[in-house]
Order: C-alpha cells, then sequence, then structure tokens
C-alpha cells in the first residue's frame, strides 16, 4: 500500500515539535508499505525556513520515508493575514504536489491547519481514493474558545469547512477520546480512536549524563521542565506567576524549552519580575528532548482555564510519563484521568500559579515519592499508550479502509 501523507507542520525525529506522523511512517515502512509525506519548508515550532530555491523538493529519509517539502508563502509566527498566506499558498502546493506522486492507494490528511486537509479531500476525490482524517485538536472550537478567531464570517466559514470535511472522509481518526461526541455531531461516520502516545524506547529510565543540568549550570538543582510550544494557549504566564512565588526556593529552578510566538512576551516579563530561577531554552529535535527530560525531575503539562482543552490529550505528557518524571498537571479532564489512574503525577487547577508552586515544592521535599511517582508513570503508558501498538492499530485501520475502498464500500464524497 502507498500512503499519502499531507501535513504542514510535520516533524521528523530530529526536528523540534511532534513526531507522530514520522513514527507511524517508519514503521510503516519497516512492514513493507511506502509513505509519501507532503510538508512544508517553515518550521511550526521555531518559524525558521528551510534555505532552498525551489518551490518544491523531494527527500528520501533514512528510514525510507519520502518527504516532498512545498515552499509556502509567509510564516506561522507572522500575522493574522500572513498565517493565512502561509496556508493558503501551502494548500495550493500540496494539491499540485500530491497530484504528480504516483499510484497512492490513500490519501491521509491531518488537521490542523484545516486548509491542508482540502488538498487531501481533492487530491482523493481526482483519484478516486479512500480519505483518512486525523483530528488532531477540535479546530475551529478550541480558536473559538480561546478567542483567536473571533470574526464572525470566519466562524462561519470555518465551522462549515469542518462539518464538510468531517462528512466527506471515509474515515476519522481522533487522537483523544474526548472528540469523539463533537466530530460525530458535526457529521462523522465511521470514527476510530488512536490516542496519542509515546514510544518508550526513545526515553532512557536512567541516565549517568546531564544534558539539562550541564548545559544550564544546575548540576544539584531541583528543576521542572516544560517542554513544547510557547503560545497563545499554554498559559506560560501563570507558570511564571508560580515561579515568582518560588523565588526564595535557591535550590528549585524552572526550565521552559521550545519555541512559539509568545516566547519574547515571556523573556520580556520574566526579565522584568527578576525571574533568575527561570530559564528559557531553544526548541531541540525529539531524541535530544527526550535525554533533556530524562534529566529533569518533574514536568510541567499546562493549558489555559478553558472547558474545550478538557477534551484533549497533550503529546508532551506521554513522554514526559515515557522520561520516568511525575507530572504536575494543569489540565482538566480526560488527560486529568490518565495522570490519576496512572500515580504518575500531580493534578493542579488550571490556572492557579499557589497551586504549581506547591506541587513543585511537595515534589522537590520528598525525592521518594517523586522518583515512585515517575517509576509508575513510565510502566503506565508503557503498558497503554505505547507508539508500536497504535501505528499497527492505524496501519489495520488503513488496510482495513482500502478493502472497503476497493468493494465499493466506502461513502461518497459528492
Amino acid at each position: 500500500m502507498h500512503i499519502l501523507l499531507i501535513h504542514q507542520a510535520f516533524a521528523a525525529l530530529d526536528e523540534p515539535g511532534g513526531t507522530r506522523h514520522h513514527e507511524f511512517a517508519r514503521t510503516f515502512v519497516q512492514q513493507g508499505h511506502a509513505v509519501t509525506v507532503i510538508t512544508g519548508q517553515v518550521s511550526y515550532l521555531t518559524g525558521e525556513k528551510r534555505e532552498s530555491r525551489r518551490w518544491i523538493e523531494r527527500e528520501l529519509d533514512a528510514y525510507g520515508v519520502e518527504i516532498i517539502r512545498c515552499r509556502s508563502l509567509a510564516s506561522w509566527h507572522d500575522s493574522f493575514p500572513a498565517r493565512m498566506v502561509n496556508f493558503i499558498s501551502f494548500m495550493i502546493l500540496a494539491f499540485f504536489a500530491g497530484l504528480r506522486v504516483r499510484q497512492v492507494d490513500l490519501v491521509w490528511a491531518t488537521t490542523p491547519p484545516m486548509f491542508q486537509s482540502l488538498s487531501s479531500l481533492w487530491i482523493a476525490g481526482l483519484r478516486r481514493k479512500p480519505l483518512l482524517l486525523e483530528v488532531r485538536d477540535l479546530w475551529p472550537y478550541f480558536a473559538i474558545e480561546v478567542g483567536v478567531l473571533k470574526n464572525p464570517v470566519l466562524i462561519r466559514l470555518s465551522r462549515w469547512l469542518e462539518r464538510k470535511l468531517y462528512r466527506r472522509s471515509d474515515l476519522v481518526v481522533i487522537n483523544s477520546p474526548g472528540y469523539l461526541e463533537h466530530v460525530k455531531q458535526r457529521g462523522a461516520r465511521w470514527v476510530e480512536l488512536v490516542p496519542n502516545g509515546v514510544d518508550t524506547a526513545m526515553f532512557a529510565a536512567e541516565s549517568s549524563e546531564h544534558p539539562l543540568r550541564t548545559a544550564l549550570g544546575l548540576e544539584k538543582a531541583f528543576i521542572l521542565l516544560y517542554a513544547g510550544a510557547h503560545g497563545m494557549s499554554n498559559d506560560l504566564e501563570t507558570v511564571l506567576s508560580a515561579a515568582q512565588i518560588l523565588l526564595d526556593q535557591a535550590q528549585i529552578h524552572i526550565v521552559l524549552l521550545g519555541g512559539g510566538k509568545e516566547k519574547p512576551n515571556l523573556r520580556r516579563q520574566a526579565n522584568e519580575l527578576g525571574l533568575t530561577n527561570v530559564h528559557f531554552v531553544p526548541p531541540v529535535g525529539k531524541q535530544s528532548v527526550a535525554a533533556w527530560m530524562v534529566d529533569a525531575d518533574a514536568c510541567l503539562g499546562i493549558l489555559r482555564a478553558v472547558p474545550a482543552y478538557k477534551t484533549t490529550y497533550p503529546n508532551k505528557v506521554f513522554d514526559y510519563m515515557a522520561a520516568g518524571k511525575p507530572v504536575i498537571l494543569a489540565i482538566d479532564g480526560v488527560i486529568r484521568e490518565v495522570i490519576e489512574s496512572s500515580g504518575g503525577g500531580i493534578y493542579v487547577k488550571p490556572g492557579d500559579a499557589q497551586a504549581i508552586a506547591q506541587a513543585v515544592l511537595t515534589l522537590a521535599h520528598d525525592p521518594d515519592t517523586t522518583a515512585s511517582m515517575g517509576r509508575a508513570g513510565r510502566a503506565y503508558v508503557r503498558d497503554h499508550f505505547e507508539r508500536k501498538q497504535q501505528a499497527s492499530t492505524m496501519l489495520a485501520l488503513m488496510l482495513d479502509l482500502q478493502a472497503r475502498a476497493e468493494h465499493g464500500k466506502t461513502g461518497s464524497r459528492g
């Protein structure tokens, strides 16, 4: 089977960002299938552009995955109109690049951003191939709830597009159980869950190396690590408030690893508050960040206190658990259930800086509990959220979808 994935924010294992799709793709290739990925030349997490004079360039990575990179205009981290130009230019180039890929058996779409899914829909329709739509978060619902999307006309158009994609996809795959009712209510017919998870083999249970501590000169500190995007949704201002509360605890340090639109503002705020216990680190590839997580004492999962986020399974939380670190979780909902079922961390009310600070103190002053929580979390994700098992589930769904299409059992996109 030849699978065509269109994913503007695709990240390889040596790049910053979520690597779920690369991990899946390399597993599919190892099992004898072909995977072609059409992606952008601008990093979602850092906004950095690859230097290239070509509009479309191809490469075959070390795992046998073909990657086609399309040059898009503007950047993820510019103004809203610039981001729209970025999305639309990629959508157009991805469509034409996809038409040139030969002998495709299945088109794999993913959202957000939603425009790239239109490219997938058009290619699947013209090629008469089945379309699998993977929903990674509930756009535009999240954007509306957070306040990023406010224009009534754009809201109506985005909701119409969302329903159109759900109805016309042959299979909708969600990565969190909290998304099920949302996508069904908006027209999805066949829905399956392949949750976010982690390749635990990428995370050593323990290590004699200390890349995080050595880089920052914090060999004896208690380190709370946040790794991920620095955006509007991530509520890192609350983390700075927690750091201010902890300033008199000289041994406790907070490391914010990653990039995003809000990072310059966060740096400025930290400087104004005199937060000598907060360290900003640029994003690194997945294989490197795994070693940094193992070197921390505890990790932080946090999103803004918005009811919509109760539905989500953040990737980073599973990474933290695989690294054997207790998670301080400032996110309510389905991911809270994972942490509480595993015994792998402490839940605190979202938006509560004092509660975060108290949780840090609890772990810093009780190393035995900290270690036991970390072990419990690692064992839980190994048993319930192992990436290889999820890749097998996804591949089985794809083969089933392909077989149904060959027998004329998938729905019409008309």
